[in-house]
Protein backbone atom coordinates (compact mmCIF):
# COMPACT_ATOMS: atom_id res chain seq x y z
CA UNK A 1 0.00 0.00 0.00
CA UNK A 2 3.01 2.79 1.10
CA UNK A 3 4.60 1.95 -2.04
CA UNK A 4 1.46 2.12 -4.88
CA UNK A 5 1.29 5.42 -2.36
CA UNK A 6 4.36 6.27 -3.62
CA UNK A 7 3.93 5.97 -6.71
CA UNK A 8 0.28 7.61 -7.25
CA UNK A 9 2.54 10.63 -5.00
CA UNK A 10 4.93 10.73 -7.72
CA UNK A 11 2.96 10.58 -10.50
CA UNK A 12 1.18 13.73 -9.34
CA UNK A 13 4.52 15.80 -8.68
CA UNK A 14 5.15 14.78 -12.09
CA UNK A 15 1.93 15.68 -13.84
CA UNK A 16 1.90 18.85 -11.69
CA UNK A 17 5.94 19.91 -13.13
CA UNK A 18 4.62 19.30 -16.15
CA UNK A 19 1.67 21.46 -15.85
CA UNK A 20 -0.78 19.12 -15.89
CA UNK A 21 -3.85 18.27 -13.54
CA UNK A 22 -2.81 14.97 -12.15
CA UNK A 23 -5.89 12.30 -11.58
CA UNK A 24 -4.77 10.31 -8.30
CA UNK A 25 -6.50 6.86 -8.51
CA UNK A 26 -6.65 5.27 -5.52
CA UNK A 27 -8.64 1.89 -5.80
CA UNK A 28 -10.08 -0.88 -3.55
CA UNK A 29 -11.23 -3.56 -5.52
CA UNK A 30 -14.88 -4.96 -5.44
CA UNK A 31 -13.75 -8.75 -5.85
CA UNK A 32 -14.59 -10.30 -2.52
CA UNK A 33 -16.24 -11.18 0.10
CA UNK A 34 -15.20 -8.49 2.22
CA UNK A 35 -18.13 -6.42 3.83
CA UNK A 36 -19.13 -2.47 3.71
CA UNK A 37 -17.20 -2.46 6.85
CA UNK A 38 -14.33 -3.94 5.86
CA UNK A 39 -14.28 -1.64 2.71
CA UNK A 40 -14.12 1.19 4.59
CA UNK A 41 -11.85 0.87 7.10
CA UNK A 42 -9.30 -0.66 4.15
CA UNK A 43 -10.48 2.93 1.92
CA UNK A 44 -9.37 4.58 5.08
CA UNK A 45 -6.14 3.23 5.58
CA UNK A 46 -5.44 4.17 1.59
CA UNK A 47 -6.42 7.23 1.64
CA UNK A 48 -4.00 8.22 4.78
CA UNK A 49 -1.51 6.62 3.08
CA UNK A 50 -1.63 8.14 -0.45
CA UNK A 51 -2.19 11.39 1.12
CA UNK A 52 0.85 11.01 3.54
CA UNK A 53 2.78 10.93 0.08
CA UNK A 54 1.22 12.92 -1.66
CA UNK A 55 1.87 15.34 1.34
CA UNK A 56 5.74 14.23 1.53
CA UNK A 57 5.89 14.87 -1.98
CA UNK A 58 4.13 18.82 -1.81
CA UNK A 59 1.53 18.67 -4.53
CA UNK A 60 -0.61 21.33 -4.55
CA UNK A 61 -3.84 19.78 -3.19
CA UNK A 62 -6.03 22.90 -5.03
CA UNK A 63 -4.66 21.60 -8.49
CA UNK A 64 -4.77 17.71 -8.19
CA UNK A 65 -8.11 15.37 -8.78
CA UNK A 66 -8.95 12.65 -6.35
CA UNK A 67 -10.68 9.24 -8.43
CA UNK A 68 -11.47 6.51 -5.53
CA UNK A 69 -13.41 3.93 -5.12
CA UNK A 70 -17.08 4.04 -3.40
CA UNK A 71 -17.17 2.37 -0.24
CA UNK A 72 -18.87 -0.93 -1.17
CA UNK A 73 -19.49 -4.74 -0.06
CA UNK A 74 -17.80 -6.90 -2.13
CA UNK A 75 -19.12 -8.39 -5.03
CA UNK A 76 -18.92 -12.10 -2.89
CA UNK A 77 -20.21 -10.86 0.35
CA UNK A 78 -23.87 -12.12 1.08
CA UNK A 79 -24.80 -8.58 2.87
CA UNK A 80 -25.25 -6.06 0.48
CA UNK A 81 -25.42 -2.30 1.47
CA UNK A 82 -28.03 -0.22 0.17
CA UNK A 83 -27.77 2.65 -1.70
CA UNK A 84 -28.07 5.39 1.22
CA UNK A 85 -25.57 3.32 3.21
CA UNK A 86 -23.19 3.19 0.61
CA UNK A 87 -23.56 7.02 -0.27
CA UNK A 88 -23.08 7.59 3.70
CA UNK A 89 -20.26 5.38 4.68
CA UNK A 90 -18.23 6.43 1.54
CA UNK A 91 -18.85 10.65 2.10
CA UNK A 92 -17.63 10.09 5.65
CA UNK A 93 -15.13 8.09 4.77
CA UNK A 94 -13.98 11.17 2.89
CA UNK A 95 -14.66 14.41 4.71
CA UNK A 96 -12.49 12.64 7.21
CA UNK A 97 -9.49 11.90 5.33
CA UNK A 98 -9.42 14.24 1.91
CA UNK A 99 -8.69 18.19 2.09
CA UNK A 100 -10.89 20.32 1.40
CA UNK A 101 -8.36 22.03 -0.85
CA UNK A 102 -8.26 19.49 -3.59
CA UNK A 103 -10.27 20.44 -6.26
CA UNK A 104 -12.77 17.26 -7.14
CA UNK A 105 -13.44 13.73 -6.54
CA UNK A 106 -14.32 12.08 -9.33
CA UNK A 107 -15.75 8.56 -8.71
CA UNK A 108 -15.10 5.30 -10.22
CA UNK A 109 -17.77 3.02 -11.08
CA UNK A 110 -15.65 -0.16 -9.94
CA UNK A 111 -17.79 -2.68 -12.31
CA UNK A 112 -20.78 -1.48 -10.71
CA UNK A 113 -24.02 -1.68 -13.16
CA UNK A 114 -24.74 1.52 -14.51
CA UNK A 115 -27.54 2.47 -13.02
CA UNK A 116 -26.53 1.24 -9.55
CA UNK A 117 -22.92 3.63 -9.90
CA UNK A 118 -25.51 6.26 -11.05
CA UNK A 119 -27.77 5.90 -7.84
CA UNK A 120 -24.99 5.89 -5.26
CA UNK A 121 -23.52 9.02 -6.89
CA UNK A 122 -26.86 10.30 -6.37
CA UNK A 123 -27.27 9.77 -3.15
CA UNK A 124 -24.06 11.01 -2.58
CA UNK A 125 -24.77 14.63 -4.19
CA UNK A 126 -28.59 14.63 -2.78
CA UNK A 127 -27.59 13.70 1.19
CA UNK A 128 -24.49 15.70 1.01
CA UNK A 129 -23.75 18.21 -1.19
CA UNK A 130 -24.00 20.90 0.99
CA UNK A 131 -21.63 19.95 3.31
CA UNK A 132 -19.66 19.08 0.54
CA UNK A 133 -15.68 20.85 0.59
CA UNK A 134 -15.24 19.76 -3.07
CA UNK A 135 -17.45 19.07 -6.09
CA UNK A 136 -18.26 15.06 -6.40
CA UNK A 137 -19.02 13.61 -9.95
CA UNK A 138 -17.83 10.66 -11.61
CA UNK A 139 -15.50 9.32 -13.67
CA UNK A 140 -17.63 6.10 -14.94
CA UNK A 141 -15.61 4.13 -17.95
CA UNK A 142 -17.63 0.92 -18.10
CA UNK A 143 -20.71 2.39 -16.42
CA UNK A 144 -21.39 4.83 -19.22
CA UNK A 145 -19.63 2.93 -22.54
CA UNK A 146 -20.63 -0.62 -21.75
CA UNK A 147 -24.71 -0.61 -22.13
CA UNK A 148 -23.69 1.57 -25.53
CA UNK A 149 -20.94 -0.86 -26.90
CA UNK A 150 -23.74 -4.11 -25.84
CA UNK A 151 -26.32 -2.09 -28.13
CA UNK A 152 -23.78 -1.47 -30.67
CA UNK A 153 -21.86 -4.81 -30.99
CA UNK A 154 -20.02 -4.25 -33.51
CA UNK A 155 -22.60 -3.59 -36.17
CA UNK A 156 -22.83 -0.57 -38.23
CA UNK A 157 -26.87 -0.76 -38.00
CA UNK A 158 -26.86 -0.24 -34.67
CA UNK A 159 -24.75 2.89 -34.41
CA UNK A 160 -27.48 5.49 -34.09
CA UNK A 161 -29.05 3.55 -31.13
CA UNK A 162 -25.59 2.83 -29.57
CA UNK A 163 -25.64 6.48 -29.34
CA UNK A 164 -29.07 6.73 -28.22
CA UNK A 165 -27.98 4.32 -25.02
CA UNK A 166 -24.46 6.64 -24.32
CA UNK A 167 -26.53 10.02 -24.21
CA UNK A 168 -28.74 8.32 -21.88
CA UNK A 169 -26.30 7.42 -19.62
CA UNK A 170 -24.04 11.04 -19.64
CA UNK A 171 -27.74 12.44 -19.13
CA UNK A 172 -28.11 9.57 -16.23
CA UNK A 173 -25.07 10.56 -14.88
CA UNK A 174 -25.11 14.69 -15.00
CA UNK A 175 -28.75 14.28 -12.94
CA UNK A 176 -26.71 12.61 -10.66
CA UNK A 177 -24.25 15.13 -10.17
CA UNK A 178 -26.93 17.26 -9.58
CA UNK A 179 -28.82 15.28 -7.10
CA UNK A 180 -31.89 15.03 -9.68
CA UNK A 181 -31.66 10.98 -10.68
CA UNK A 182 -34.59 8.99 -9.79
CA UNK A 183 -34.45 5.66 -11.30
CA UNK A 184 -37.71 6.21 -13.20
CA UNK A 185 -35.80 8.20 -15.85
CA UNK A 186 -34.14 4.71 -16.65
CA UNK A 187 -37.47 3.42 -18.41
CA UNK A 188 -38.36 4.88 -21.77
Amino acid sequence: MESNANDLARYAALCQEANLVPIVEPEVLMQGAHSLEQCSAVTEDLLHCVFDEIYAQGILLEGMILKPNMILSGLDCPTKSGINEVADTTITCLLQIVPAAVSGIAFLSGGQPPEVATAHLNAMNTRFMARLPWPVTFSFARAIQQPSLQRWAGLEVNTAAAQQVLYHRAKCNQAAIRGEYYPSIESP
